[in-house]
């Protein structure tokens, strides 16, 4: 009974809010794992934890759009998938590039998960940022870590010169970036995270 106890105290204290950030605890654990994985695999791109937050945001609204909600371990309750890449509502044309494993969609690739990856991106930078031994695109612990990546692939990220350029490979839309460094500074500012 105390194991379970517990273990259910852990998940209510991952559940918790974070003042000043409107996500779960667990989110912000996502985001700070995610950004200390580079740390380690990429010293030279510097990115910070705030700088995913800001994609979270606008990408998923941190893995609760359409009423989807991250669950202590990091995974989502319902699959989060985007509009279909079919050139319509200003998108590009993608072809389907899964036979829609990852996306569900056999004829045009969507983008999925909380951070927003089309299946090939996800298959050249998808992570295990959990340690579960899986690639999971609609786990936030494993799409903060491959956004990481991407991310570090444009160059080093300690400015917002390397934010924007980093945000713009990740969206080719300048409205788009100064929306993403907006939302992350907002996070950078309103939470104080220790060193890791």
């Amino acid at each position: 009974e105390l194991l379970e106890a517990t273990a259910t105290a852990e998940d209510e204290r991952r559940l918790a809010e974070v003042v000043g950030g409107g996500f779960p605890l667990v989110v912000l654990d996502a985001y700070v794992k995610g950004a200390a994985a580079m740390a380690l695999e990429a010293p030279e791109c510097g990115i910070p934890w705030w700088a995913l937050a800001g994609i979270g945001r606008i990408e998923s609204r941190h893995g609760t759009h359409g009423g989807a909600e991250v669950r202590a371990d990091g995974s989502l309750t319902r699959p989060i998938i985007g509009i279909p890449l079919n050139g319509t509502n200003d998108t590009a044309v993608i072809w389907d590039s899964d036979g829609g494993l990852i996306d569900g969609d056999p004829l045009v690739d969507r983008a999925a998960g909380p951070m927003q990856f089309i299946p090939t991106t996800w298959a050249r930078w998808g992570r295990d940022g959990d340690g579960d031994g899986d690639r999971e695109i609609q786990n936030l612990y494993d799409a903060a870590a491959a956004a990481a990546a991407y991310l570090c692939a444009s160059g080093p990220m300690t400015d917002d010169a390397g934010l924007a350029r980093g945000y713009f490979s990740y969206n080719h839309s300048a409205a788009y970036v100064l929306n993403v460094l907006d939302q992350a500074h907002g996070y950078r500012d309103a939470i104080d995270v220790p060193p890791v």
